[in-house]
Formats: structure tokens, C-alpha cells, sequence
């Protein structure tokens, strides 16, 4: 772990493997720490020879965390801050994947600074130029907890979780209430987590950016059954990216399960030879 100065603000980040071999930025979705990028599938890809970075975003994990509802930074910031943690670790050129708001942010990345990103594989994500007709999921989330109470809290996310992840797989409670109170254990504050990448100010996605003008060789990885994104959104960034690739995930909602990162891993690690 250590922890980077980047845009004004303390990021969280951790890096496995050897800084000599090619870097793969791992950019996880809006709320969500690098946590989600469990230490496990992080070994497998550095043992396959790569460099491995993740990090907190702002208001997830350990990085710097603003007052729930009031973020005090841009959405513009929290896009670039992606740029920013190579620039702090001093890295010019990465593999850049990002899950569901990652995957936008990864295709900002891949837009506005073309040199700095080898390869792009996006993971249950969506175009940021809209433009199609695309169907929206089922996903309902359950109703707010009292922040103060850490039982209802820890009930919430569950329950988050639960209604994220595939019908056609028995739902883990137990190994989800486990890894989820460890992720709330390194969280500074769960409900500036959950609020503040909403709530920010900000340009977001400038007039004229979209993926059909991504030059960086680009793989989209997407769950079947994924209830926030429906399989046509992965569909249709595979056909608006120029010579994309799509690989779909059996069984797999809008999560990342531990079953699917035999597939993930072999895809990424040749996507990044």
C-alpha cells in the first residue's frame, strides 16, 4: 500500500509485481475501492508478468474522503485522477481495464490521452456517447440504511450486492457479507462512498468525445446476465470501438465473481502480450 499525492488529492494505491514489466491500471467502478480487485486475481496477473496498479478512488477505501453529498472535487477530477496515479508512480505507458464506471473512465483515458494507454479492456460498462437504443436492466436498489448504524450498513451492501449479481448463480452470502466487511473496514466514509461520485459538478464527457474514435486495441469483457448494463450495451461498445473484441461472461451480472477469473485472466493476459 502507499499513497499518492494526485490532483490535490491522497490516494490510496497498491502495485503487485515488478515496476520493469509492462503496467496494467486497474480502474474499478463509482463507489467501489480497489478491494474489488481482490488480491488473488491481482497475484495471477503479476505472476503472468505484469505490473499491477489499483487504487482508491476519492471517497472510496483510504483515500481521501469528502462530507456525504458535498464532494470536493469535479467529476472532471475524479476522471482524471486515472492519468494522475501513473503519473505518480511514474509510469508513461499502461493496459488500462475498468469495471462499469471505470470502463467510462478508461474510455477517457483512452480518448484524451491516447499515448499513455497500450490496450483497453473494458468489463461491464457502457458506451459514454449513449446514441443507441439500449435496454435498460432490472436492477432495483434496495433502500437506503442509516449510515450511523454499521450492522445496517453491512445489511445494505449485501443486499447491494445480491441484486447486482447473477440469477443463474447461487448468490454467496456468506463469502459476500465477509469480503464486504472487510471492505468497509478500510472505508473511511461507506456513505460519502456511496453518494459523492453522483453528486459531483463538472463537464464529464466533453461534446465530441466517443468511442468510435478509440485508437488503443480494445477487448470488452460483459456478463450475460448483467441487470445495471444489459448484454447489448457490451455488444454495442464492441461494435462503436474500432476493431474490438467481445467476450461474454456465463452466468455474471454486474459484479466480478471469482469463478470467472480463470476466463478474465487468460483474455487480459493475452490482450496485454
Amino acid at each position: 500500500m502507499t499513497f499518492l499525492d494526485v490532483g490535490g488529492a491522497r490516494l490510496a494505491a497498491s502495485t503487485s509485481g515488478s515496476p520493469d514489466d509492462p503496467a496494467v491500471l486497474l480502474i474499478m467502478g463509482a463507489g467501489a475501492s480497489m478491494d474489488y480487485w481482490e488480491p488473488s486475481f491481482c497475484s495471477a496477473l503479476a505472476d503472468a508478468g505484469r505490473y499491477v496498479i489499483r487504487y482508491d478512488h476519492r471517497d472510496t477505501g483510504e483515500s481521501t474522503s469528502y462530507p456525504p453529498g458535498r464532494p470536493g472535487y469535479t467529476s472532471d477530477e475524479l476522471f482524471a485522477d486515472a492519468a494522475g496515479v501513473l503519473d505518480a508512480l511514474g509510469v508513461a505507458r499502461a493496459h488500462v481495464v475498468g469495471m462499469s464506471m471505470g470502463g467510462a473512465i478508461a474510455q477517457l483515458l483512452a480518448l484524451r490521452w491516447p499515448s499513455r494507454v497500450r490496450t483497453l479492456t473494458l468489463i461491464s460498462t457502457s458506451s459514454i456517447a449513449g446514441g443507441e437504443d439500449l435496454p435498460s436492466g432490472g436492477f432495483v436498489s434496495p433502500p437506503q440504511p442509516d449510515w450511523s448504524d454499521e450492522a445496517a450498513v453491512l445489511e445494505y451492501q449485501v443486499a447491494v450486492e445480491r441484486a447486482l449479481a447473477s440469477p443463474a448463480r447461487p448468490f454467496d452470502e456468506a463469502a459476500a457479507r465477509e469480503f464486504l466487511t472487510a471492505v468497509l473496514a478500510r472505508t473511511t466514509s461507506p456513505e460519502s462512498a456511496e453518494k459523492n461520485h453522483y453528486a459531483t459538478d463538472g463537464e464529464g464527457v466533453r461534446p465530441g468525445e466517443k468511442p468510435a474514435d478509440i485508437t488503443a486495441p480494445t477487448l470488452v469483457l460483459h456478463g450475460t446476465d448483467d441487470p445495471l448494463f444489459p448484454l447489448p450495451h457490451g455488444e454495442a461498445l464492441a461494435r462503436e470501438i474500432p476493431g474490438a473484441r467481445l467476450v461474454a461472461l456465463p452466468r455474471t451480472g454486474h459484479e466480478f465473481p471469482r469463478e470467472n477469473h480463470a476466463l478474465v485472466l487468460r483474455e487480459l493476459i493475452a490482450h496485454t502480450a
